[in-house]
């Protein structure tokens, strides 16, 4: 047989460079002395940064309820400093987002239908925040979400978006591509007793959720369930799921958050 002729282009090295250098700005590692743990080892290992580092993280809500909101508000509550709560209807409920850490004295609302995104990156711009919430029923193009992501890195502020659709929407609303550094999804789960040793005694006990982080930048994604944010912002491990469903995870698992 004869030898092909065919031989492959070589590749021109400016148009290389280019590319590389787009790749690595893209792609550039957020600061860490920034991020913020959980405080839960199982979780914390699958953040690229050990944490929540300064950038844009989303949250979506499983069921459309509140547990969002308070994941979105333990978070911002575990750093010093006032927190931007942004609303795209003015039905904030103070007392629930109190409850997982965040005092109301602590919050500034700004009812911004039509400009959320704008006063978002507005606020995670000015620093010395710490951190800003955005309510978002509508889509995030990754135009819009890397001018967020790029404001929250200049100030080494946490900026989450909370993807919350007031009324049924395509799946593809929430699901599409940002610049987030971190996608999680937050399900509430039914409560356990309020006595572990005695579950026929009536009452309701602290919250769960299934915690699903679906997307980490330089880090894996997974799936826990968790006991619902504290008065100080915390969470609490009960079980690890992995990427294995409840019904393969019998064994309890225990670990408490960090002091």
């Amino acid at each position: 047989m004869g030898q092909s002729t065919a031989h492959r282009a070589t590749p021109d090295p400016a148009l290389l460079y280019q590319l590389r250098t787009a790749i690595a700005r893209i792609e550039r590692p957020v600061a860490t002395h920034d991020a913020l743990p959980f405080g839960l080892a199982l979780v914390d290992a699958a953040l690229g940064h050990a944490g929540l580092a300064a950038g844009l993280h989303e949250v979506t809500d499983g069921a459309h309820g509140a547990a969002a909101g308070l994941f979105a508000a333990g978070i911002v509550a575990r750093r010093p400093g006032p927190v931007l709560w942004v609303l795209e209807q003015d039905d904030a409920f103070a007392p629930g987002l109190a409850g997982a850490g965040l005092h109301p004295d602590r919050v500034i609302y700004a009812y911004a239908k039509g400009s959320t995104l704008l006063v978002m990156e507005e606020g995670l711009r000015h620093g010395g925040l710490a951190g800003v919430v955005a309510e978002l029923s509508g889509r995030l193009s990754m135009t819009a979400s890397r001018r967020v992501q790029l404001a929250a890195e200049s100030t080494g502020t946490i900026g989450i978006a909370l993807r919350r659709p007031r009324v049924a929407a395509p799946a593809s609303t929430t699901a599409e591509v940002t610049a987030a550094l971190t996608r999680w999804r937050v399900t509430a789960l039914p409560s356990a007793a309020p006595i572990p040793d005695a579950p026929d005694i009536p009452g309701v006990g602290r919250g769960r959720w299934q915690l699903d982080l679906q997307r980490s930048r330089g880090g894996r994604t997974g799936s826990w369930v968790v006991e619902a944010c504290d008065a100080t912002g915390h969470l609490n491990m009960v079980s690890a799921l992995g990427d294995r469903s409840a019904a393969q995870c019998p064994e309890r698992h225990t670990e408490q958050h960090a002091a």
